[in-house]
């Protein structure tokens, strides 16, 4: 097998050199082709959906969404100044509203503007609508006339218009449902919404805030939109430094940056062409790609650098860094390509999407810095002696000679430190908890999530909760058993500080026997049982009166549901108010007259979260098994695999312990950390260990000697790729999204700790196994030679 795929590489570089152009040629025409599916590139509009599309949660979600409509399609507008209150921006509120609803996108507006109030029409002993504003209001007095009726004798629209409390009034527009999740939403909030808003806080200097979930994504969107391009230049811009920094060449740097450009556009080519959304997750792949692609660069041109000078034959340095490294980079970014493509295997349309791009194009860039540095450098005379300097430098002797001398000297004190690290580490794991808010990783200092605080305060929350009742026969909502049931849960929700007050048909009912009673604001309250059939009768007359209001109850008066909004809270608490809305649904509900079920934004993430963190946690499982495989397949060992899994476990654990004492939760951007840093941080033990083997064959199975020289020889190359991924990861830190940051910082702590643990614990296992893996197993040849014979990582020219 060793021979064979000796002779593969050998004749891949053949290929390779002897087709240079038509290679280039191809991989011009490749990138263009991809760059023409860029227009088929989608921005999602929609709230990411966690959950498998045949999960119970989304069945009932996607049935109540069929029966009533999109619930999430409210834009809220409001105004907290009593400034608000003079003739002048009092008529330019009300001028906006009508602005917003002359659009063709808005369906409805339900504003001061057009506010009827239900009144008893005593002569015909009917309710009929009229206007609350009958009339211009021209004085200050007529204005607050107006506010202080609709603040003292309109309890219906309390807490849905507005605050009494604080004097904060808000306008209520409901997008049309078919553009909700499309792009026209996005045009309309961007460019016409926008506008509007600015017109009116530069007429009445007033500030205005608005919130919904449509204008969330939207605005959340954006921000998503304006990161990918501050992300790929934050990262072309760390790595060609620190690129440059190691090889003080202009040339190798931009050679390295053009590979990347590349395999950047192939990213966004192949989201094009698989017609993938770019959503939070598959934004961070361009960077991604860059970061992983740059050890890629510094492996090949370093290897092309030191045969140059070695023997100065240019056509042998590439037909070696082609036939050599190939191998070796292949089967390091084929495991960096594992870790991510066990998202596949999720249920989550989400993480399948960003697992398959990421795979995808980690093996792309693969083979575009295997084809284009190889093949670039054959058209440039010989690198100078300027370029070869950094092969001679030294100042990173004193690392290498660092952990040598902890390896010799101090194992003990090695293992001692890391089972405190993993004691203290597990201690952590058991304080993280489980995040399932879908506005928790916004950006805290955009002016939308300071708007969701503002509503939060004044409304009581942004994120819809539906709570859907069957009464099982036509007309049952209205039944008086029904209306009271549903009152006396809408209590139980009021007092939860968490939700709003409830939204229901028991509202309007309670207006009708207000509106009876001559709207005396007392009488806001549910009609007796002798009250109710000749009240229910005039309001089923009249109960076209609200718009708002309309989708509430089904056609045949069998199904209704209350609407409530619920703050951001910690999903330990949400679950807590899950469990006391049930408790006390059943007790008001029994089963055997009604099905009710639970379903919204708010709850849906919340099961989401929880059943993506058991996938990503098999997917992990996974990983480290696929890995294990591939780590057995190459050393034909147990305890090999055992001591190479050792070195990469123990930062994972370490990086979980952080998360926990940190009170960085579990969520989908955290939870990635782990596959991602395990499938690349595993690259470093391949090495070491593909090394060390060579040094036991060179030095005659004598370990001591093998693993020395194998820290020494990989230690330098191990500490620069792991000094570009951390400082590419770390690009990420300055995201406005507290995922992304979270990610970042976590990724580029644990590929430290593993580069340690590779450079530190595992040499030192091996040495202190020596006489458990010194038999004919362990030294069994390798099924593939990964690194052949002759080769020479960074610092060997030094020698």
């Amino acid at each position: 097998m060793a021979k064979l795929t000796k002779g593969f590489w050998e004749a891949t570089a053949r290929i390779i050199l002897r087709n240079r152009i038509l290679i280039l040629v191809l991989i011009a025409g490749f990138t263009v082709f991809l760059g023409l599916q860029w227009e088929n590139m989608r921005f999602s509009n929609s709230q990411a959906n966690l959950l498998p599309d045949d999960h119970p949660v989304n069945l009932e979600y996607q049935s109540f969404l069929k029966q009533f409509g999109e619930e999430g399609n409210a834009i809220v507008f409001a105004v907290k100044d009593s400034a608000l209150f003079t003739p002048e921006n009092f008529k330019r509120w009300n001028k906006f509203s009508k602005q917003v609803d002359a659009f063709p996108e808005v369906d409805f507006v339900l504003s001061t503007d057009n506010l009827q109030e239900l009144v008893r029409d005593k002569d015909k002993n009917q309710f009929v609508l009229e206007p609350l504003i009958k009339s211009e209001l021209d004085t200050e007095e007529e204005v607050d006339s107006l506010r202080s009726h609709l603040f003292n004798d309109l309890p219906f629209y309390d807490r849905l218009l507005y605050n009494k409390e604080s004097g904060t009034i808000r306008t209520i527009a409901n997008l049309d449902k078919d553009i909700v999740n499309t792009s026209v939403r996005k045009d309309f909030i961007l460019r016409d919404l926008t506008n509007l808003i600015t017109d009116f806080e530069e007429d009445t200097g007033l500030d205005m805030h608005v919130s919904g979930m449509p204008y969330i994504r939207t605005m959340n969107s954006q921000n998503i939109i304006d990161e990918i391009g501050k992300f790929i230049l934050a990262a072309l811009g760390v790595t060609s430094l620190i690129f440059f920094f190691f090889f003080r060449s202009f040339r190798a740097t931009f050679i390295s940056m053009g590979v990347v450009i590349i395999g950047v556009m192939w990213a966004f080519g192949f989201l094009g062409l698989l017609q993938y959304e770019i959503t939070v997750l598959t934004a961070l792949i361009p960077p991604l790609i860059i970061v992983i692609g740059i050890p890629n660069c510094i492996f090949l041109i370093n290897k092309y650098q030191q045969e140059v000078k070695k023997h100065g034959n240019q056509a042998l340095s590439l037909q070696r860094v082609i036939s050599k490294i190939g191998n070796a980079t292949l089967m390091t970014n084929m495991t960096t390509a594992s870790g991510f493509a066990t998202f596949i295997i999720t249920d989550s349309k989400l993480l399948k999407e960003f697992g398959i791009v990421a795979s995808i194009n980690i093996i792309g860039i693969f083979i575009l810095s295997l084809l284009i540095i190889p093949i670039v450098y054959s058209f440039m005379s010989l690198p100078k002696t300027k370029h070869l300097k950094h092969l001679n430098k030294r100042w990173i002797d004193t690392f290498v000679n660092w952990m040598e001398r902890i390896v010799r000297e101090r194992r003990i004190s090695v293992y001692i430190v890391s089972i405190i690290l993993l004691v203290v580490s597990i201690i952590g794991i058991y304080q993280i908890n489980i995040s399932g808010s879908p506005i928790e990783d916004m950006p805290k200092n955009a002016g939308f999530f300071k708007d969701i605080r503002f509503f939060e305060k004044e409304f009581d929350g942004i994120m819809p909760v539906e709570i859907i009742i069957d009464t099982k026969r036509p007309k049952g909502v209205l039944k008086s058993t029904t209306l009271k049931s549903m009152d006396q849960l809408g209590e139980v929700i009021e007092e939860i500080p968490e939700l709003s007050k409830p939204v229901s048909v028991v509202n309007l009912v309670k207006y009708s026997k207000q509106a009876f009673y001559n709207g005396i604001p007392k009488y806001y309250q549910l009609p007796t049982t002798q009250e109710n059939n000749f009240i229910m009768d005039v309001a089923r007359k009249s109960s076209g009166n609200s718009n708002l209001l309309k989708n509430f109850v089904d056609s045949t008066g069998q199904t209704a549901r209350m609407t409530t909004f619920m703050k951001d809270v910690k999903t330990s608490r949400m679950e807590i108010i899950e469990a006391r809305l049930k408790e006390n649904i059943d007790k008001y509900f029994p089963p055997d007259r009604y099905e009710v079920y639970m379903t919204g934004s708010a709850l849906l993430f919340l099961k989401g979260t929880k059943y993506l963190v058991k996938n990503l946690v098999m997917s992990l499982a996974l990983a480290i098994g696929l890995i294990a495989l591939f780590m057995a397949y190459l050393f034909r060992s147990f305890r090999m695999i055992i001591i190479s899994l050792i070195p990469n476990l123990l930062p994972l654990v370490v990086t979980a312990g952080v998360m926990g004492f940190a009170g960085v939760p579990i969520k989908p951007s955290t939870i990635l950390v782990f596959s991602i840093a395990f499938g690349i941080s595993v690259d470093d033990t391949i090495h070491f260990l593909a090394k060390y083997r060579q040094e036991l064959i060179v030095n005659k199975w004598r370990i001591q000697k093998s693993v020395y020289a194998a820290l020494r020889e990989t230690g330098v190359s191990m500490f620069y790729t792991s000094i570009v991924l951390f400082f590419g990861f770390s690009v990420f830190v300055i995201s406005d999204f507290g995922g992304t940051v979270a990610l970042g910082a976590l990724v580029s702590a644990t590929l430290l700790f593993a580069m340690l643990a590779n450079l530190i614990l595992l040499p030192s296992l091996l040495l202190s196994l020596e006489r458990n893996i010194a038999n004919k197993e362990v030294l069994k040849k390798p099924q593939i030679d990964i690194l052949p014979k002759d080769e020479i990582d960074i610092n060997d020219s030094d020698k």
